[in-house]
């Protein structure tokens, strides 16, 4: 299936192309999100010299009905936010693009990964051009094994393990503590870890595959 990356331009009636522009150093990581028609509620990682600011900011803004703040730092706050007319998230639910989370906007620009099958990738582009939503392919290919061995994701997750201790000897965290860290389901950890591992494992035995052949197996 093709692999495309593409840099969406958030259109400024949308609240946080307008919160980003105005704090464009703060780096708003989506960590969940969901939205129907009329609502969309977003758990977001804010990142920059004064998060509470850029709370207060969103705040302000009659389309973002309530933000709840779970953790706060003096340069990072965990926020849940629930908004009306959710464009940007209904936009992909619509095209059947599968969100791949977590996302980061920054400055007014949304980054996006996306690994779908050809009509459904021609779709997602037909949405953002019906609804005005500009946007940009920065790569596109129909083999994502033949580029960069691990996803955006799947390697921001996988430092973010060894950042915690996960592959030590003994482990430093569980998966579980793993998985609430960075903010996502047990089982979506798993998943993602076992993804690298594998692509991993099997990228080092596809490198040297004569290994196996020059170890002697020990007799029972």
């Amino acid at each position: 299936m093709p692999y495309a990356k593409l840099t969406i331009t958030i259109p400024e009636s949308i609240w946080i192309s307008k919160v980003s522009r105005t704090y464009p150093d703060t780096r708003f990581r989506v960590l969940a999100a969901t939205a129907n028609t009329a609502t969309g509620v977003a758990r977001i990682e804010i990142r920059g010299d004064d998060p509470e600011a850029v709370c207060q900011a969103m705040r302000e803004y009659d389309s973002v009905t309530d933000l709840t703040v779970f953790e706060a730092d003096p340069e990072m706050h965990r926020v849940q936010v629930e908004t009306t007319v959710p464009l940007l998230l209904t936009s992909l639910q619509d095209s059947g693009v599968p969100l791949e989370l977590p996302f980061e906007v920054r400055d007014a620009e949304l980054t996006l990964e996306v690994t779908v099958p050809q009509e459904t990738l021609s779709e997602f582009g037909e949405t953002l051009d019906r609804v005005g939503i500009q946007y940009t392919v920065e790569r596109i290919q129909q083999d994502t094994e033949s580029d960069s061995l691990l996803t955006e994701r799947q390697q921001w997750l996988l430092d973010e393990a060894i950042e915690q201790g996960y592959y030590d000897t003994p482990r430093q965290t569980t998966l579980v503590e793993l998985a609430n860290e960075v903010d996502i389901a047990k089982s979506t950890c798993s998943e993602i870890l076992h993804r690298v591992e594998e692509r991993i494992i099997k990228e080092h035995r596809r490198e040297d595959p004569d290994m196996a052949r020059d170890i002697a197996m020990p007799s029972d």
